[in-house]
């Protein structure tokens, strides 16, 4: 299972990149496995408002529908809207492709819960 070591992870299996101001999310290889073939994805629309450990979308896989959960709380900036045409992208790409959200974080001290590649992949491996 590949875990990138430049990401940060949140206990619900989201991955988060920082990129200047802004920070994209997705989820991790770990997750999608677990979900099986994604049919759908449900995102938030851009200047939607989200919460840290609150449902800001879902996925629907053949197996179930699972929330996603916020990372962090902050705005939206930007949707990728490749995955409503396109939801194999999160089975195919997790890391690259199939980014959920760009948001721009309301809350700096946030990024401290968030786990590192080497305490993610301990827990997934347990």
């Amino acid at each position: 299972m590949i875990i990138p070591k430049e990401l940060r992870y949140s206990d619900e299996h989201e991955w988060v990149k920082e990129e200047g101001e802004t920070v994209r999310i997705g989820i991790t290889e770990f997750a999608q496995s677990e979900l099986g073939d994604i049919v759908y994805v449900e995102l938030p629309e851009i200047g939607d408002e989200i919460k840290a450990d609150e449902p800001f979308g879902s996925v629907e896989s053949v197996k179930t529908v699972s929330e996603l959960y916020a990372p962090l709380s902050g705005k939206v900036v930007a949707v990728n809207e490749e995955l409503e045409d396109s939801p194999e992208f999160v089975n195919e790409s997790p890391y690259e492709k199939a980014w959920m959200i760009v948001i721009e974080p309301s809350d700096e001290s946030e990024k401290e819960k968030l786990m590192s590649a080497e305490e993610y992949e301990r827990v997934t491996s347990e």
